[in-house]
């Protein structure tokens, strides 16, 4: 189910800050009060019976915060881990209340500011799961960029990590 230009901009009159990364040549954006942090990539610690796209976890200030690789979620071919590499920590709402993940993208971009006008909805695609990830679309300076809803992209994630190192223990 799709949603309407006017579903996306109910209620939201403000201008919304996006930071912008880049996976696989494409732009990316998820909403600037979710991100918690934005750190360099350093090795995580792999939990058994996890799914493939979740790298592993890392110990943040004494909290344990899943890492999940964006380009093995989305299917992308896998890139070698450089300097500007980076994992962005963000904030997700799960059925358990609001937990942390980090996001293993190609780079950050930028911040962005959209107004709600310019958000559009997903395109229905049939048989493309990812698209259910995707809250809109928006066209900005350098080209179109795809925004994520991280709850729904990474909830159930968390959902699984907690189940593998419980198991584990």
């Amino acid at each position: 189910m799709s949603a309407t230009p006017e579903d996306l901009n109910a209620g939201k009159t403000a201008v919304r800050q996006m930071l912008t990364f880049c996976l696989a040549e494409e732009t990316y954006g998820v909403d600037i009060l979710r991100v918690k942090e934005i750190r360099g990539w350093s090795p995580v610690t792999r939990i058994p019976q996890s799914p493939r796209h979740v790298l592993g976890v890392l110990n943040l200030r004494g909290a344990i915060v899943p890492i999940i690789d964006l380009r093995t979620r989305f299917d992308l071919p896998t890139a070698e881990f450089t300097p500007v590499t980076v994992i962005i920590v963000i904030s997700v709402k799960t059925p358990d209340g609001s937990k942390e993940c980090g996001l293993v993208v190609d780079s950050v971009s930028d911040v962005v500011d959209l107004d709600p006008s310019a958000l559009r909805p997903a395109p229905g695609m049939a048989g493309n799961a990812s698209s259910e990830y995707i809250e809109s679309l928006a066209t900005v300076d350098s080209g179109m960029l795809i925004l994520l809803n991280v709850d729904d992209l990474i909830g159930s994630d968390l959902q699984q990590v907690g189940s593998a190192s419980r198991a584990a223990a």
